[in-house]
């Protein structure tokens, strides 16, 4: 007789674990990175591809109420399988517009972009690009924006004033949170202004959230899974 053929093992696929990243410093650091943190979740080899989610905090307290309710949705956007990188406003050299020429308005309506500052505002604009889906989180001053997300959504609408600067922008789904720390008020008014911002910047704001210093522990089980409900495409049928 002849010897037996061999027979193949069949292939062992392993599913693949991200491990938890924080880019920059640590979070127990006095103050946030200026880099990105960089947050992965579960991804499998036979996964689709992995959504990319971008969070831009108006806050630089990485240890905040704002910071708390945006870390609590990049939670469960992870867990849902998301790769989230996160950008503290303060942090970065984000100017205030110039208003450069005499019509004040200068090169972004002309061609999509700031003439007036050499600063972080393309960047955040193109990681904005290359992401799919955004979310911006900002504490309340005075019922409204925070000073530095002011200055990040005055310069972003005006430059998507602009074909060019609205590719890639116009239609990305987008979230907003407002939280208000001392008396609670003014958060339903912050989310009013944020929508108003980001939807002439041509974003898709598909939920906005406001939360109070009071209502924060209980807010942040519902923004796990407004994370996870976002990772997953914020369908409409899902919510």
């Amino acid at each position: 007789m002849g010897a037996l053929p061999q027979r193949r093992s069949r292939p062992v696929i392993a599913s693949l674990v991200r491990p938890h990243r924080l880019s920059g410093r640590t979070a127990a650091a006095a103050a946030p990175p200026k880099r990105p943190h960089r947050h992965s979740g579960k991804n499998s080899i036979l996964e689709a591809r992995t959504m990319k989610i971008v969070v831009i905090l108006g806050s630089r307290n990485p240890q905040g109420q704002t910071a708390r309710a945006a870390n609590a949705f990049i939670e469960g956007a992870t867990q849902a399988g998301a790769e989230v990188e996160s950008f503290y406003l303060p942090t970065m050299n984000i100017q205030r517009c110039k208003q450069c020429d005499e019509n004040g308005w200068g090169g972004c309506r002309q061609r999509g972009a700031c003439g007036g500052h050499q600063d972080d505002l393309a960047l955040l604009a193109d990681k904005m690009r290359q992401a799919d889906g955004v979310v911006f989180a900002t504490p309340v001053y005075w019922g409204s924006l925070s000073e530095s997300m002011r200055a990040f959504t005055d310069r972003l609408r005006r430059i998507t004033r602009h074909e060019n600067g609205r590719l890639g922008i116009e239609g990305k789904k987008a979230v907003g949170i407002c939280v208000a720390g001392g008396s609670g008020g003014g958060a339903p008014k912050c989310c009013v202004d944020l929508e108003y911002t980001l939807s002439v910047s041509g974003l898709n704001l598909v939920d906005l959230i406001p939360a109070r210093r009071q209502n924060l522990p209980m807010k942040l089980g519902l923004l796990r899974q407004e994370g996870a409900w976002f990772a997953r495409g914020a369908s409409e049928t899902e919510a």
